[in-house]
């Protein structure tokens, strides 16, 4: 039992993978000789530090404790037994089977190692190691300082993820015998509370602290030992609020490019505004946060906001390197969000799938409006926003919106406050409309060429069909039309707009909508499909 304290990081014996904490040392009532309480990451354990009616410890959730002998816990291994385990050691068909990579759908995709034998001979050669990963090895400890610069001098990259490091000075030690070390990846070790007796990590430029429970305070205190860090990674620490030093905006990080706060709890988008001073800021990643509105400050509102405060440089406007921001995920919903990105000096990337306004099914808008309403967008959820696309996105919101507006100009400017300028850049004059019946210039000029598609199952195969059909033509039309082109009896339709773009096809659910009201354009896609 002296091996363990309690507070150590330990892992099932045989399984590094299987993670937790020790939080009793001691006997169990009615059970002989001596336990360990243990708080298991996964929350996969019996209890909750409790049994028979006896509390030993308070485990995080109801089933993530339990009690083990010593002898089926380890207490880790050093950081050098863990590179030559990986790196000399003859792979295991389990540890190969191991290995793989993510595809875009986030499933593992197995690799199979080519010239396996030269690679693991020039991998067992430590000293010439640039990049190591012992991602759940169980690395408790650096061990002998000097063994590490001795055995592997040159290494740049070093991937620590899911080990049992828990002390700040640990880290201190590994960087300072690495003297070329820039990448850094430490995520789900779970870190201490305390940051202390770290020295300046001049050469660090990558820094991965997913998962480690740390906050914006902890954040603070290691910005004073990064000086050069260009990327921070910060995801799942359930940081809710941004909390600077010594004013309201978070001042430092002198060279950071990026900054990821993904898959944290922040909603209140003033507390992403303490950000807006870092100088050098070109990536700001915050999917999957709460947020439900963004906005721009202007100069009175972020005086407001510096309460006092003055700004570390009057001549910086806030964001005014920003390329890229991230925002999937969240719950944002109105049309004023959208519109404030144009305000973003340098924005060009923009994320905003997995929101309510950026989705068609919970009554958001499309990706041709978004793009029409992003003036600068150069890439838009992923997707090369082309200059094709632009040109035809902007020529269909314009139309899109003469179908629907009333004539109430300060209405339409205060909705679409890209209408106008759009509409003398397209020179698109107002359409006077139809009295009576339409002549046939009138109507040839309002002719859409649309392609029919046929998905459904039982539809069989057909070819696809172009035809010409008018911008007024309505989505329960269209469907008692497609029944004639492709010759279909007692087949109930649905029909689905296929944009370009969009991962997913929008379905076309209002059958008195017409193609001009759903922003379908000339050269469109629609997919004809049956009920199921």
């Amino acid at each position: 039992m002296l091996d363990f304290r309690l507070g150590q990081r330990v892992h099932s014996a045989g399984d590094p993978r299987r993670i937790g904490t020790v939080r009793y040392l001691g006997p169990v009532q009615g059970y002989s000789g001596t336990w360990v309480g243990v708080d298991w990451d996964s929350g996969e354990g019996k209890h909750d530090g409790s049994i028979n009616g006896v509390r030993y410890f308070q485990a995080t959730s109801e089933r993530s404790g339990s009690f083990v002998r010593s002898q089926n816990l380890s207490s880790g291994i050093t950081l050098l037994q863990a590179i030559q385990l990986r790196y000399r050691g003859d792979t295991t068909q389990e540890e190969e089977d191991e290995m793989y990579v993510l595809s875009s759908s986030n499933k593992r995709v197995n690799v199979q190692l080519v010239g396996k034998d030269k690679i693991q001979d020039k991998l067992s050669r430590l000293e010439e190691l640039t990049s190591a990963s012992v991602s759940f090895l169980g690395v408790s400890s650096p061990g002998d300082p000097c063994d590490i610069r001795t055995n592997v001098p040159n290494l740049k990259e070093l991937d620590l993820t899911g080990n049992l490091i828990s002390d700040w000075k640990d880290v201190s030690t590994i960087c300072e015998q690495l003297p070329d070390l820039f990448a850094l990846n430490l995520s789900y070790n779970s870190m201490a509370q305390d940051i202390v007796g770290l020295p300046h990590l001049k050469c660090i430029r990558i820094l991965v602290l997913n998962n480690i429970g740390i906050n914006w305070t902890q954040v603070e205190i290691l910005k004073h030992s990064l000086p050069e860090i260009e990327e921070l990674h910060l995801m799942g620490n359930k940081i809710s609020t941004i909390e600077p030093a010594s004013s309201y905006a978070v001042q430092g990080f002198d060279h950071l490019r990026l900054l990821n706060l993904e898959d944290n709890c922040i909603a209140d988008w003033n507390e992403i505004l303490k950000l807006s001073h870092l100088k050098c800021l070109e990536q700001l990643h915050l999917s999957n946060n709460n947020l439900n509105r963004v906005f721009y400050p202007d100069d009175g509102l972020m005086h407001e906001l510096l309460n006092g405060y003055e700004s570390p440089d009057k001549n910086h406007k806030p964001f005014q390197n920003l390329r890229c921001l991230l925002l999937g995920g969240n719950n944002i919903e109105d049309l004023a969000s959208v519109d404030s990105l144009n305000s973003f000096p340098q924005l060009v990337d923009i994320r905003l799938s997995d929101n309510p306004v950026a989705d068609p099914g919970q009554g958001g808008i499309p990706r041709f409006v978004l793009v029409a309403r992003l003036a600068k967008v150069e890439m838009l959820n992923g997707s090369e926003v082309s200059p094709r696309e632009r040109k035809e996105s902007e020529i269909r919101y314009v139309r899109l919106v003469m179908s629907k507006m009333q004539g109430n100009t300060k209405d339409i400017q205060w909705l679409h406050p890209r209408f106008a300028e759009l509409k003398v850049f397209h020179g698109i004059e107002d359409e006077k409309p139809l009295v009576g019946t339409a002549g046939p210039q009138k109507m040839s000029s309002g002719l859409l060429s649309i392609t029919l598609k046929c998905v459904g199952a039982s539809i069989g195969e057909k070819p696809s069909l172009v035809k010409k059909l008018p911008g007024a033509t309505t989505v329960g039309k269209l469907k008692v039309l497609c029944e004639s082109f492709f010759r279909l009896k007692s087949i109930k339709l649905k029909l689905f707009f296929e944009e370009k773009g969009s991962p997913l096809p929008l379905l076309l659910d209002d059958e008195m909508a017409t193609l001009t009201d759903l922003g379908i354009g000339n050269e469109s896609t629609i997919l004809v499909d049956e009920e199921s």
